[in-house]
């Protein structure tokens, strides 16, 4: 599935991934290829994207994330790659 990370000023992640894990309100969950559509809200915490050989880690401080069509879009208000 196709995941773009992005903040108000930047692009941090743009490309292919297997999975990806988000700090969601009410707990974190997973995306997977097939994922049902959604959008939610994200509290602060961890998103960690998982590709094919590595797993990318970002501090992200709020935001929201919209899942449509294996396109993840993931929008912080802060960002932090670790």
């Amino acid at each position: 599935m196709f995941v773009e990370l992005i903040s108000p000023d930047k692009v941090y992640f743009s490309g292919e991934c297997i999975m990806v894990r988000l700090p969601g309100e009410k707990g974190s969950f997973s995306v997977l290829d097939n994922h049902a559509p959604i959008i939610s809200s994200l509290e602060g915490g961890v998103v960690k994207i998982t590709l094919k050989d590595e797993f990318l880690i970002f501090d992200v401080d709020s935001g929201y994330v919209e899942v449509k069509d294996n396109r993840v879009t993931i929008c912080g208000d802060k960002v932090v790659k670790i």
